[in-house]
């Protein structure tokens, strides 16, 4: 059964565990120490105290995760009071929240305007499973791929995700998983605090991360911080549709898993599913991920291959996914595909799944295949937000109808 979440409304006592949402001020999530020593200097903050400032900062955000500077207990009172005239903290807003009937947990996000924009929505997902807890993390608002068998892919791109917005999904998962110490969690939380619940990251939301490339690496630098949020790097996996020049860049400066969006062994295929192959195809995809810095076979990159029925999953095309392989430490994971409203491809036979993921299997590399979760609240694999979009443009329509209608009983 699918649970749709009725959120605390906001008071003194849940200010922990539902924020509003981002004020015009700028905010102190996002900044690495320089930028925010930087930032507190220009406040007028005296320089001898930046650095004990910035620590104190630093531990408050991302080790016991508050939202309000108040909480601060340990920065004197007119600092607090600095901090909360030129900065927010503020976590974004949930505009809807599901949990799946097998655990998934699904966050619609709402960002407010940046500039002259407008306010934006994106969804994270988290997926528990045994001995882990992994949230997948959006990079942009929408996608410029239009890969054809993915649902996020038919958004148009409206803005990348700045480095705040991004962490602010971590910050905010945590907070509802009670991930955080010392929280008490009869103020909104999800689940009681103990062991870590987010243990690893995946940046395989909506948008291609390695088109936001500099402020993904912001992100998933502060992310892994032994200062803070504390993931190990192994523990975060940035995923890629392909962007070849950004590759080598993505291994070398942030240092972070890769994972490349395959789905095809032939590039006349690859150029209809994943049309920036056209651009970068496969042999120059493949060269970039055999060079990517510190491959090994204890960091395998992880190559996704969505099933789709008479598509891509013949025997002949295992071969040939072996053989463009052959050589790179890699493991093969293989995706059910999540049919979705208007799509024309379909989801192999999963015995046909399983005569591809033995082939591969046999001539060496891994190949797990995907347990779909979450398809009840189209948090599956490419599903994100558009659904979502869908329900609120019929609801936005059937309000505008009725005011129509109302307004036309007025006139009479």
């Amino acid at each position: 059964m699918t649970v749709t979440v009725t959120l605390p409304e906001r008071n003194s006592a849940t200010a922990s565990a539902r924020p509003v949402a981002f004020a015009e001020k700028p905010s102190l999530i996002g900044l690495d120490r320089e930028a925010m020593g930087q930032a507190l200097r220009e406040k007028g903050v005296p320089e001898k105290q930046i650095k004990m400032r910035v620590s104190q900062i630093w531990n408050w955000l991302y080790v016991r995760g508050v939202s309000d500077f108040d909480h601060m207990t340990n920065v004197a009172k007119d600092m607090r009071e600095l901090l909360k005239q030129h900065f927010t903290i503020a976590r974004p807003e949930i505009v809807e929240e599901q949990v799946s009937n097998d655990g998934t947990r699904k966050w619609l996000l709402r960002f407010p305007p940046r500039g002259a924009g407008r306010p934006v929505e994106v969804e994270s997902v988290y997926i528990p499973e045994e001995g882990r807890g992994t949230l997948c993390i959006s990079s942009q608002v929408g996608c410029t791929l239009t890969c054809s068998f993915c649902h996020t892919g038919t958004q148009k791109l409206v803005r990348n995700l700045t480095a705040e917005e991004i962490l602010a999904q971590l910050l905010l998962a945590r907070d509802r998983l009670g991930d955080f110490p010392d929280r008490d969690t009869s103020v909104g939380a999800m689940v009681p605090s103990s062991d870590r619940k987010v243990t690893n990251i995946v940046m395989m939301g909506m948008g291609e991360p390695l088109y936001n490339f500099e402020e993904v690496k912001k992100a998933l630098l502060i992310a892994s911080d032994g200062d803070g949020l504390s993931l190990s790097k192994r523990r975060i996996t940035l995923s890629t549709s392909g962007v070849v020049p950004e590759i080598y860049r993505t291994g070398e400066e942030i240092g972070v898993m890769l994972a490349i969006s395959l789905h095809a062994v032939r590039d006349d295929l690859r150029d209809i599913l994943v049309p920036i192959n056209k651009k970068y195809p496969l042999a120059e995809l493949i060269e970039a991920c055999r060079n990517y810095p510190g491959l090994s076979n204890a960091r395998r990159i992880t190559f996704e291959y969505v099933m789709l029925k008479d598509i891509n999953d013949s025997l002949e095309d295992a071969k040939r996914l072996v053989q463009l392989l052959k050589g790179v430490p890699a493991k093969i994971n293989l995706i059910p595909f999540n049919p979705w409203p208007g799509t024309n491809y379909q989801c192999s036979d999963w015995a046909q799944i399983e005569k591809f993921a033995d082939f591969i299997n046999a001539a060496g590399f891994a190949s797990p295949i995907r347990t779909p979760r979450g398809r009840d609240i189209l948090a599956a694999c490419g599903q994100l937000k558009s659904e979502s979009e869908r329900m609120r443009k019929t609801e936005r329509l059937a309000f505008e109808a009725m005011m129509i209608a109302g307004h036309g009983e007025d006139d009479d």
